[in-house]
């Protein structure tokens, strides 16, 4: 959702206090439960309806594990945490992960909600401008350190296209109708439209660049110590976002509970507009990552000069014999 949120409520949503890398839980009543953290990459939104099934449908704990899950907020670096071993898991997206590896904070993804991005610019429905080759003549708004920005200047001639910083918010585009600016289809559009504002996406997945989103990742050295526990979370979390997507109700019910910015009619929208991105849920291989799909992402990044050549493997990225370890009946 927006990210102009205030970082008061992330101070509020995280606590007092975090937990022992590897501390385990002993309920009278039950078994011992590994305790660990899964760090968000910002604040609970329906991105992350799934992670949050997982806890409130009990498949966490079905598993052996008591999981924390940590709000994020504005630049919470979350690769950084797990690379560090601050936290064991995180949610990131993959060209972060690719990111990451180039500056040896060895982070490994494990499996993906999504299998399109989420990532658009939104324009005013009533815009000329229809497909991606017509992006013209307009203000865009979009941080133009990220990949996706690097990408969109490389591929597209953007005549007469005054880039300027997005800011998080709304405010120019709903004032200006020449105005477009980054978003996530998810979250943006449904305020433009509480607000009586007709909006349409470009979609930037349908221009070639589709990065994994809302992945779940690990350190290379978690993995390789306790590859037990990422199967058992990587099941859970698998679980719970199949969960999620038949039926989000009661988690939808949850996460405004603890984003009060969030009423439950935005997560509505927000879960009806990701199960659009994501495979089926019936799908076996729903939550997988490909091959093909980590190369050509590691090529397009090159190409734009994000990473250099051969700093990167793509195969190393993900862990793909998680995900089949995971899915095993």
């Amino acid at each position: 959702m927006p990210r102009f949120i205030a970082f008061l409520l992330l101070l509020t949503l995280l606590g007092c206090g975090t937990q022992e890398n590897g501390d385990s839980q002993s309920d009278s009543d039950g078994p011992t439960l590994r305790k660990v953290r899964l760090a968000l990459n910002w604040f609970p939104e329906a991105e992350h309806g799934g992670f949050y099934a997982a806890q409130q449908e009990g498949y966490f704990a079905e598993e052996g594990l008591d999981v924390e899950i940590i709000p994020g907020g504005p630049g919470v670096p979350v690769i950084q945490q797990v690379a560090q071993g601050n936290v064991e898991f995180a949610v990131a997206n993959a060209d972060q992960v690719i990111l990451g590896r180039e500056q040896m904070a060895n982070v490994v993804a494990l499996m993906s909600p999504l299998e399109k991005s989420p990532r658009c610019i939104l324009l005013h429905a009533d815009s000329p401008i229809k497909t991606w080759d017509e992006l013209s003549n307009c203000t865009l708004a979009m941080n133009s350190g990220r990949t996706f920005a690097a990408y969109l200047q490389k591929k597209l001639p953007l005549k007469d296209v005054r880039i300027v910083p997005y800011n998080g918010n709304l405010a120019q585009f709903f004032s200006d109708p020449n105005f477009t600016q980054q978003a996530y289809v998810f979250s943006e559009p449904y305020i433009a439209q509480e607000k009586g504002v007709k909006t349409r996406s470009l979609m930037v997945h349908e221009l070639g660049f589709n990065p994994y989103t809302s992945i779940m990742i690990t350190s290379d050295d978690l993995l390789q110590a306790e590859k037990e526990l990422t199967i058992k979370m990587t099941r859970a979390c698998l679980r719970g976002w199949k969960h999620y997507l038949d039926s989000p109700k009661s988690t939808n019910e949850q996460i405004s509970s603890l984003n009060p910015e969030l009423d439950v009619a935005a997560l509505e929208f927000g879960a009806k507009e990701i199960r659009q991105l994501a495979l089926s849920t019936k799908d076996d291989q729903y939550g997988r990552m490909t091959l093909a799909r980590w190369t050509e992402l590691l090529d397009q990044m090159v190409e734009v000069g994000a990473v250099k050549q051969g700093q990167v493997q793509p195969d190393a990225c993900f862990a793909v014999d998680i995900f089949a370890l995971a899915t095993q009946q």
